[in-house]
């Protein structure tokens, strides 16, 4: 367990790096509330006379403090409800690369994890070919019936899982204290978004879980003619290690190749699009990390993609909730989409639909005015959710992953092809969905299922009224005489009281101390 001065030693040595890269140079001093502005002019003093431009200052800061400063970054990348649009579009180009980890670390490593020698397990063990901040890849070969196979062989850093709990730990502190002093901190939920982090990292640094996504969207998938994933060598893949197939294909990122193979770039926008949409509604599963680094063309044509650490979820209610929200905007009928908001429960009731709708025409008329090639369906969701934060919507992680990832899959597909119609593109997948899950056959399909829970609920009910009355009848006899707490009760409460404020004064004493030896080492 790390003590409060130790977490307080490891945030201030991040405030550190970033006043030094000049981070506080781009915030707004008008911004910044006024029992901390003494702070904030004091951190300008220690910027480096020569930073970075102003939109990479952060991105290199989160790099120079290491892997778990690097993946807080990507994720808050995918939460501008919290650090803001401008600036969560400034982390999407933070990029997940570190020097390699030496060979024999990597195979120590394969070794540890399966028991024996890396001779046993690989017929070659090749040097990495690309370094991130959770793992590296290696090329390696296996024997087969046939011959040598070439294979993709990813290997955890050694030690990560500590250095990664021991920062997350930190976060968790800052943010208990933020959301004790800061009632929007409260609003952005900023501990929940820690510990949704902690889950995020311990899912991605557990290479099983990778493979049984990979698992699983090839079984989604196995029929779509313009997408497939790699083949998973289960027999070589532990918690640490995850063995592939090896991609021989072109990167969707390597436009010249692209070109010289004669692939149509209109063909390729078009498929990524689509690709993306029936994961998304259709599979309710989607890659959340489809930048044109993890996209694969191969000869046929088809996309591959790779590194399945970060995936987004969808349930029936999001996706009928999206599909609402896009036929509402294209129909430019408004108030059924604000309906849908309320109706969801992601606006509170205190709130007026028509205000609300008002708002969402806001968004919607500009669009009806454009050329079908200008109009951004990313754009869409980002200006939906930027104004649904003025209605104290409650922040919808999977909702937000999903708008971060279309705005990344958007904007390579344009890349391909500049003059995309985003909506003629979407039509076909989206048509289809909502025809199979709101039309006829979808409505009968979901009132025989809400049938099939009324009658589990009505099975389960003579359960629930039996508790509920030991419960009442418990409660009435703990608090007939009134609510008494034990003496040893109130003892322990006034120590955890006389504890807590003392790690207050303590930690004004080392904040105090370490700026005092920060100006003093400067001088």
């Amino acid at each position: 367990m790390i003590s409060a001065p130790a977490h307080l030693l490891r945030l201030a040595r991040a405030g550190f790096v970033f006043a030094r890269e000049g981070v506080f140079g781009v915030i707004d001093p008008a911004a910044v509330p006024a029992p901390a502005q003494p702070l904030f002019r004091l951190a300008r003093l220690f910027e480096r006379r020569s930073t970075g431009a102003a939109e990479t200052r952060l991105s290199v800061a989160l790099t120079r403090l290491g892997p778990s400063y690097v993946k807080l970054g990507q994720f808050l990348a995918t939460r501008p409800d919290v650090v803001g649009a401008a600036l969560a579009r400034d982390l999407e180009r933070l990029q997940d690369q570190m020097p390699p980890f030496p060979q024999a670390a990597a195979e120590a490593a394969v070794a540890a994890s399966f028991g024996r020698p890396v001779g046993s397990v690989f017929a070659r063990f090749g040097p990495p070919v690309a370094a991130a901040s959770i793992a590296q890849v290696h090329r390696g070969e296996v024997e087969t019936g046939s011959g040598l196979r070439p294979v993709a062989i990813k290997v955890l850093r050694p030690g990560i899982e500590r250095r990664f709990q021991a920062d997350l730990r930190s976060f968790d502190f800052a943010a208990r204290h933020a959301e004790d002093l800061s009632a929007e901190a409260r609003r952005l939920r900023l501990v929940e978004v820690v510990e949704t982090l902690r889950r995020s990292v311990g899912l991605e640094m557990d290479f099983r879980m990778e493979a049984a996504a990979l698992s699983e969207m090839a079984e989604n998938t196995k029929g779509d003619p313009d997408f497939r994933v790699p083949a998973i060598d289960w027999d070589r893949t532990t918690k640490e290690v995850l063995t592939l197939e090896w991609i021989d294909a072109t990167p969707l990122s390597d436009r010249v190749r692209l070109q010289a193979q004669g692939f149509d770039f209109r063909k390729l926008a078009r498929a990524l699009i689509q690709t993306f949409l029936r994961h998304a509604l259709r599979d309710g599963f989607f890659h959340a990390d489809m930048h044109p680094g993890n996209l694969f063309v191969d000869d046929e044509g088809r996309l591959i993609a790779v590194d399945f650490g970060i995936m987004g979820r969808l349930g029936v209610k999001e996706r009928l909730f999206l599909a609402e929200i896009l036929h509402g905007f294209i129909t430019r009928d408004y108030h059924r989409t604000a309906e849908v908001h309320f109706e969801a429960g992601y606006v509170p009731p205190s709130h007026s639909i028509e205000s609300f709708a008002q708002a969402i025409r806001a968004i919607g008329e500009p669009i009806h005015n454009r050329a079908a090639e200008d109009i951004s369906m990313a754009r869409l969701l980002t200006l939906l959710f930027e104004v649904t934060g003025l209605f104290d919507m409650r922040t919808r992680p999977e909702l937000l992953l999903l708008q971060k990832t279309m705005v990344v899959v958007e904007g390579v597909a344009r890349s391909l092809d500049p003059k995309l119609d985003m909506w003629s593109t979407a039509e076909p997948v989206v048509s289809e969905w909502m025809t199979r899950h709101l039309g006829p056959a979808g409505k009968l399909e979901n009132a025989a299922e809400g049938a099939l829970e009324l009658g589990r609920f009505i099975g389960s009910a003579p359960g629930l009224l039996t508790r509920g009355a030991r419960v009442l009848d418990q409660l009435d006899e703990n608090t007939r005489d009134g609510l008494v707490l034990s003496p040893q009760t109130i003892a322990e409460i006034g120590n955890a009281e006389a504890r807590r404020n003392r790690w207050t004064v303590a930690a004004l004493w080392v904040i105090a101390a370490l700026l005092l030896w920060i100006v003093i080492r400067a001088w």
